[in-house]
């Protein structure tokens, strides 16, 4: 999946020690949400936020994870085929994934996001697969590159099976 960058980092969940206020994606929204409602989220089990804390203790970047069910009619047909017949298949949300403008560049993204998919594959909790709901065509082209496959009827709704992913850390 991703090399890990040169410099030594790790990734934890987000707690009250980590420093949100300095953070900065380029994208409003995406920082918005990780300085006002990740903790809140995390704190309520409506998301569970993670963060990439580099050596000097700065947060790097953060991803969420959350439960979440896709109807079986959105999926394309020779997958679908393959399911049960249950109406809405489990799945896991990548909610949110953003670097900060300071660390862009540098593999961080993609290195959270393998993060992420191992997160949600060694989860014993039943998924069929990995969901994210991308906001422009940069971030479409990310996750496809990454083996991402659009919803037929939805191109900014992607899904990548946990089979799939499972292979990945073999």
């Amino acid at each position: 999946m991703a090399a890990a960058p040169e410099e030594p980092f790790h990734v934890e969940a987000l707690g009250p020690r980590h420093d949100r206020n300095s953070f900065r994606s380029g994208v409003d929204p995406l920082d918005r949400y990780f300085r006002i409602q990740a903790g809140q989220d995390a704190r309520k089990n409506m998301a569970a936020p993670f963060v990439l804390v580099l050596p000097n203790g700065v947060i790097g970047g953060y991803y969420t994870l959350s439960s979440t069910g896709v109807m079986l009619s959105e999926l394309p047909v020779d997958i679908a085929r393959r399911l049960p017949r249950y109406p809405l298949v489990p799945a896991t949300l990548l909610g949110r994934l953003a670097v900060d403008q300071r660390w862009q560049g540098r593999g961080y993204g993609r290195y959270l996001l393998a993060d992420a998919l191992h997160r949600a594959v060694r989860s014993e909790i039943a998924s069929f697969a990995v969901v994210v709901d991308v906001k422009d065509e940069a971030a479409r082209r990310f996750y496809q590159r990454e083996s991402f496959l659009p919803f037929p009827d939805k191109p900014m709704k992607l899904f990548r099976p946990m089979a799939d992913i499972a292979k990945l850390f073999e």
